[in-house]
């Protein structure tokens, strides 16, 4: 079977991957894709690494609108060259759903994995989903009943975030102090924008280490740039280890929320963006939160930060609280449902794999 495979971000390349490392226990199969190191470990062919391709934002996309097209343009000649019987496209939906448009109007099977977040805003986008994709692969439980209501053929199996963890062989992270950690994302219009506010606290506890989780995207030199003369530590490509190693957690918004939340680790959400950026977003965003955590839980968990609430002042404040052990138990209790919430004893990776194969030979 010859699959192809396009990703935008690190968290897609690593979901892609997992899938991948199943298909190949149960067939033979030939994969190119647009991915990173994940994929490339499962020994895929790898027409364009993903590194910093990722624009997030109104403002942000239209300043590289020209790219966005050439980008396209060269996706599309790589599924044409290759030949797929089936294309799986991983979230990314701005790129994807072009992606998807071209391989239906082709005729090559489109699968979907992780959807995008029309229930909080494009819910236009439907209507590409309807045209364009064979089927969708959800990792929410709430997404399944969702397309329900409106006749949209997908299959829920469960979060792989869970996989991941399971799988992750976890090192201890030993310091002389309690580490409080920062994770500022992995693109680099979210490590400009929240990093240097992250950074504005560090001084106010001399009692803890601080630890930036770095992303492999960039250089020592970018984050070294930023953080100045703070004194943090950076560690690459250890989110998982930095995470389970710290107290409290400090997180631009995005999927490492709920890692931390599912590694019981308290935090704080906080997300900055441009302003045109952040003026259409509350136009048209129709959640109440920002955070997967939130969203889940259907309440205010843990705190948000956006825009300019996201200050050292208010940072301060709401970690100095969540340090409290009153406000640590609280969350911890939260996640406890979260976490019986979207625990599935199936390894969902299997699971789409089998999907995958089944829909090829259907």
């Amino acid at each position: 079977m010859k699959i192809y495979i396009v990703t935008g971000e690190t968290s897609g390349d690593k979901h892609a991957s997992n899938v991948v490392r199943e298909l190949n226990k149960i067939s033979k199969n030939q994969f190119r894709a647009w991915g990173g190191k994940n994929l490339e470990s499962q020994n895929v062919v790898i027409d364009t690494n993903i590194k910093q391709k990722n624009y997030m934002g109104f403002w942000e996309v239209f300043k590289n609108g020209y790219q966005v097209l050439k980008d396209l343009e060269r996706c599309k000649k790589n599924i044409s060259d290759f030949t797929p019987d089936l294309v799986l496209l991983v979230d990314y939906p701005g790129f994807n759903l072009e992606i998807a448009k071209y391989t239906k109007e082709n005729n090559i099977k489109t699968l979907y994995y992780i959807s995008p977040k029309i229930w909080a805003w494009k819910s236009n986008r439907i209507k590409k989903i309807k045209k364009y994709l064979d089927e969708m692969f959800v990792i929410f439980p709430f997404e399944q009943e969702y397309y329900k209501k409106r006749d949209v053929n997908v299959k829920y199996f469960g979060n792989p975030i869970f996989e991941n963890i399971k799988e992750h062989n976890f090192k201890k992270i030993l310091r002389d102090k309690p580490i409080i950690s920062l994770l500022p994302g992995s693109r680099k219009q979210e490590i400009d924008k929240n990093l240097p506010t992250m950074l504005k606290v560090v001084n106010e506890y001399p009692d803890y280490n601080f630890i930036v989780s770095a992303s492999n995207n960039f250089t020592l030199d970018y984050y070294s740039k930023i953080i100045k003369n703070y004194n943090v530590e950076i560690i690459f490509d250890r989110q998982y280890d930095i995470l389970k190693s710290s107290v409290a957690s400090i997180i631009t918004s995005g999927t490492s929320t709920l890692e931390a939340a599912l590694l019981k680790i308290p935090q704080i959400v906080c997300y900055k963006t441009s302003f045109l950026s952040y003026l259409v977003a509350r136009l048209f965003v129709k959640v109440k939160y920002i955070s997967l955590v939130n969203l889940l839980l259907k309440k205010r968990s843990v705190v948000e930060l956006i825009q300019n609430d996201f200050n050292s002042d208010n940072l301060k404040y709401n970690l100095d609280m969540l340090l409290k052990d009153a406000v640590r138990k609280k969350i911890l209790l939260d996640y406890d449902i979260l976490c019986d919430l979207l625990h599935t004893k199936k390894n969902v990776s299997t699971m789409i794999a089998k999907r995958i194969l089944d829909i090829k030979n259907s």
